[in-house]
């Protein structure tokens, strides 16, 4: 990185950023590349970061039709975790929680990483029973989580009510101390920086319109600014992945809903750690900025609608109030929704397609910005390969012929 000496750091402070150096480039599209990747969001930047670096595929197009890390990257609530229930899904995001613990590093960009923990809690005794087998599983897949009890919760969260006769009475919780949050801005700009800087290309406002083909196999896509051409494509594009899929001519068993979250008015620090509850759709933490950082379900009706959806929000909060009375009179700064796209095993798609060299990345529902990384690494050595990664190949879009459906409701059905 450029060097500067203080009088230098006081000129570029005053500057108003004419002077300031440029994370990316912003060139024009080349006739073809080796790779296109559809969908410049956090999954889509770091795969075609790990095209480049790992694999040394650096004639790489990224095709984003807004800008670089506005979509659902930019309308998460970036809780990372690993503590899912099947073997095939923790070994997936274990393998993206061991790439986020160096990131940073990695990237030589500070994404922001806080190993705070995340709680999991427990209303019921059938909350219970599942969070006994979910951490018995984990810990069979050597990732961390232990059961804790009330007393044990009250003393990680001193402020929430966890007396007995709550509307939610809370009997214990799960938890994984090496989970936590990132920050998400920070998270695509860092892959982006990367993959720029070794030869990728980031193209902007560049909306696909279409994708050729001829004898069963990828040609390019069509977009805003003309033809681009590929041999080997890779969508990721979220909740817009089934729109995608109808331009090359197939169905993908996904559906897209919103996705609700809101934010409140900045205060002081009173909640160190992630704290989710399954039984009642929502989850609860603290920015680094101060505002709290909740979250809910998806909206019942699908949908491609960015909108807040009052019902929804109206419930999570009820519950959030009930677990923290103390929070009853924090105002809500801002609300919006995400669209995800959401499969009926509630896994994602990391798979090949009826198309020759057109491979889709999807499906990740509620979860998918804790997979960044990993999502990226598998797929990036799918698309170099032409066939699935190992920790890829269970989530091939054939499971839903086959039945080998890999189910976790329990675990990914509730938001993050």
């Amino acid at each position: 990185m450029k060097q500067y000496s203080g009088f230098g750091l006081v000129k570029h402070a005053l500057s108003h950023h004419e002077n300031w150096q440029r994370m990316w480039r912003n060139p024009a599209p080349k006739r073809e590349y080796d790779v296109i990747i559809v969908g410049g969001g956090g999954h889509g930047l770091a795969t075609a970061y790990y095209l480049a670096k790992v694999h040394g595929i650096t004639n790489v197009a990224v095709v984003e039709k807004g800008w670089l890390g506005g979509g659902n990257t930019a309308r998460n609530t970036t809780i990372v975790r690993s503590n899912y229930l099947w073997d095939e899904s923790a070994w997936l995001y274990e393998h993206a929680m061991k790439l986020w613990e160096g990131l940073s590093q990695e990237l030589n960009y500070n994404v922001m990483f806080s190993q705070r923990g995340v709680m999991n809690l427990g209303h019921t005794l059938q909350d219970m029973r599942d969070i006994h087998r979910r951490v018995n599983a984990n810990r069979l897949n050597g990732i961390d989580g232990e059961v804790i009890d009330a007393r044990q919760v009250k003393e990680i969260v001193p402020h929430m009510d966890c007396t007995a006769n709550r509307r939610f009475p809370v009997l214990g919780a799960s938890w994984q101390p090496r989970a936590g949050v990132a920050r998400h801005d920070a998270v695509a700009w860092g892959f982006a920086r990367g993959a720029d800087a070794l030869g990728v290309d980031m193209l902007q406002q560049t909306e696909v319109t279409g994708i050729r083909t001829s004898g069963g196999k990828v040609l390019g896509v069509e977009t805003s600014r003309g033809f681009i051409g590929a041999k080997t494509v890779g969508v990721v594009t979220a909740g817009n992945s089934g729109v995608l899929a109808k331009m090359a001519g197939f169905k993908l068993p996904v559906e897209s809903h919103p996705l609700q979250a809101l934010v409140s008015e900045p205060m002081k620090p009173i909640l160190d750690t992630v704290v989710m509850s399954n039984h009642v759709h929502g989850y609860i933490s603290q920015s680094d900025k101060g505002d709290l950082v909740i979250g809910a379900g998806i909206d019942g009706y699908v949908g491609y609608g960015q909108r807040g959806s009052y019902q929804t929000i109206e419930h999570t909060l009820q519950a959030i109030v009930e677990l923290f009375p103390i929070f009853s009179r924090v105002r809500m700064n801002r609300q919006w929704g995400g669209i995800v796209d959401t499969t009926p095993d509630a896994c994602p798609i990391i798979s090949a397609t009826p198309v020759g060299g057109l491979f889709f990345n999807c499906g990740w529902g509620t979860g998918g910005f804790k997979a960044t990384p990993g999502s990226g690494h598998v797929f990036a050595a799918t698309l170099a390969a032409g066939k699935a990664h190992p920790l890829a190949a269970p989530f091939t879009i054939d499971r839903f012929i086959s039945g080998k459906l890999i189910d976790e409701h329990g675990a990914a059905g509730v938001a993050h």
